[in-house]
């Protein structure tokens, strides 16, 4: 999730893909000995303008291309040096001093304290320029440099200051930009400082990079690396399977199983960083306590929602909507990928799958059955008839639907199925509040802080329907305390027993239901690629990954000659899926609810 994710922001520009299928080779052919690594995405770029960009696969490639403060450790996922060689803490917390290391911009200039304290400024004062990472920069009181020393003063305390997401931009190349909001950042090559360097993009086609020269690791041992756009699943499945692409991520279970046996394609299943679940409106109301949609009434009963709870056999989900390529989730929202983090319910708190259970809450709340056998209200004027809000076009969601459908028939409750489209489906679940229950999910970062902090009261919408970013709409006093508690606690192992207290409670109000934790599902040529180390290391990512080590520790074999007889895949960039028709939605609630944009990046 860069989460602060990464990038919260907002509503989002959904930009819906419909094309054809038709493919288009790239004209050039690879010189002889040159090594290339293809990654198909089936998400196009939404800007390469780090400053805006939200979408996961934007910023997967930003990753790679430019330095942060800190990056996860490739074994333990641990904040370690990237840019910042070291750093040192004020005695109360509100002072941090970076010790920015000697390294070179990809153009040969030097990299400074001044790059990061101007890229830190920068947000702080151009509200355009928050629109990826706005919530990055919200506790810091002032950013300056002196020499290679950045000094971040803050607000409060922040145990999480390490885990900042924000890219360290170079000054001498951005300083000259005055409208942050329509720059499209397509001057190649672009100035770097991380592994690679962008050279060229073609919108909804392909994005290329090369290895840069100056990173302080190192080169990279690939010469280039290219991001294919298709514009759909299938497509990617089968360039995969041809060799037009090298590598295949975030697979869906019925995708992954078409190239488990294909000879040529390791196919790569470990446990995920995503939680799917299910967000209920408990009662959405606005950020002065206004209420606001549609939602049914029933569930603001939090008896109605351990119900629904109790109705739903995760493990049946997991075996038949997952295809056994998930775990059960018998916690909160942060997967068991993160071992220190993960909390899980034992004992009587632990929620199973128990129907009559279930229609004993119910029935002892007072929602008794007609005689169609669907409950009504306490008072007897309004039945228990929910919506389930899913996406259009998502065959997951489709049988998630049905079975969840069948698993609330069985305790007197009716479900209908609305389909929207992203930009819909954003608004309405997340600052209209015009929903009962829907489909959500979150890829998590190695601090879940961010994750967690999308269900607090300051997430939701504000009067006027802008800014927010809320998961829930959840607002709970006990959750607030918890959340200024655990920022401040410098301690870890007390910071981890209060965020594990955070999870607890989602779990028992239930604003949210987790329903299981998917697995990471890729695929990558291994007639191909002849190494590549995930992060983390023990049986961790690829593409899905939450730092940029396999893509720069990955090599592949070199081209062969033209003419030659080189094996599947060895053309360059190959084939793009070109994209028929792009649709761009709710353009005009691009900068409104910055947090909530990204998130939804994140979910799709």
């Amino acid at each position: 999730m860069r989460k602060w994710l990464a990038r919260f922001v907002a509503l989002g520009v959904a930009v819906l893909v419909a094309g054809q299928g038709t493919t288009a080779a790239l004209a050039q052919e690879p010189a002889a000995g040159k090594k290339i690594f293809r990654v198909g995405a089936t998400q196009s770029m939404d800007s390469m303008n780090p400053f805006l960009a939200v979408r996961l696969v934007s910023t997967s490639i930003h990753r790679w291309m430019y330095g942060f403060l800190t990056v996860p450790d490739p074994k333990t996922l641990a904040p370690s040096p990237d840019l910042a060689e070291s750093w040192t803490t004020s005695e109360d917390g509100l002072t941090w001093t970076f010790k920015i290391r000697q390294a070179k911009w990809s153009d040969g200039q030097p990299i400074t304290a001044d790059d990061a304290a101007w890229t830190f400024n920068k947000m702080m004062t151009d509200e355009a320029a928050k629109t990826a990472n706005g919530p990055a920069v919200e506790n810091f009181e002032t950013v300056t440099a002196n020499g290679q020393d950045l000094v971040i003063k803050l607000k409060a305390p922040q145990a999480s200051m390490l885990e900042n997401p924000v890219p360290i931009m170079p000054k001498h190349a951005w300083e000259s930009v005055t409208d942050m909001a329509n720059y499209d950042s397509e001057k190649y090559p672009s100035v770097s400082s991380g592994p690679y360097i962008a050279v060229e993009h073609k919108k909804d086609q392909y994005v290329k990079l090369q290895a840069n020269p100056n990173y302080w690791r190192g080169k990279p041992k690939i010469d280039e690396l290219q991001v294919i756009f298709y514009d759909n699943p299938q497509a990617a499945i089968a360039g995969l399977k041809k060799g037009d692409i090298d590598l295949l991520g975030r697979m869906s279970p019925q995708e992954f199983e078409a190239i488990q046996n294909d000879p040529n394609i390791e196919a790569w299943n470990t446990q995920g960083r995503r939680a799917a679940y299910l967000q209920v409106n408990h009662g959405a109301t606005t950020t002065d306590d206004k209420a606001v949609g549609d939602g049914h009434p029933a569930l603001k009963d939090v008896k109605v929602r351990q119900a629904v709870h109790y109705a739903i056999d995760k493990q049946k989900l997991v075996d038949e909507v997952q295809n056994g390529l998930a775990k059960p989730a018998d916690g909160s929202i942060v997967p068991p990928m993160y071992k220190d983090w993960f909390w899980e319910a034992t004992g009587e708190e632990k929620v199973t799958y128990d129907p009559a259970k279930a229609n004993q809450i119910l029935d002892d709340a007072g929602y008794k059955k007609g005689s169609d056998g669907v409950r009504t209200m306490p008072d007897g004027k309004r039945k228990l008839e929910f919506r389930f809000t899913i996406h259009t076009d998502t065959p997951v969601e489709d049988k998630l639907a049905e079975y969840l459908t069948a698993f609330l028939k069985e305790v007197g409750i009716t479900v209908t199925t609305v389909k929207l489209d992203s930009s819909k489906f954003t608004e309405e679940t997340g600052t209209t509040g015009n929903f009962d229950i829907a489909i959500s999910g979150w890829s998590v970062n190695p601090d879940p802080e961010e994750v967690l902090a999308t269900h607090l009261c300051s997430r939701r919408p504000a009067p006027n329907g802008e800014g927010g970013g809320t998961e829930s709409f959840f607002c709970d006093d006990t959750f607030e305390k918890l959340y200024q508690d655990q920022l401040k606690e410098l301690d870890r192992p007390k910071r981890v027993e209060l965020i594990k207290q955070m999870q607890e409670r989602l779990y028992t109000q239930a604003p949210i239901i987790a329903i299981y934790y998917t697995n990471d599902l890729e695929g990558y040529r291994k007639d191909r690629v002849t190494s590549i180390t995930p992060i983390p290391e023990d049986k961790g990512l690829l593409y899905g990954g939450s730092g940029y080590w396999p893509f720069y520790t990955v090599d592949v074999k070199a081209a062969a000659a033209a003419g030659a007889s080189g094996e599947s895949g060895s053309n360059t960039g190959l084939i793009a899926g070109i994209v028929g028709v792009v649709v761009v939605l709710g353009l005009g609630a691009f900068f409104l609810t910055r947090r909530r944009k990204s998130t939804a990046d994140e979910r799709e």
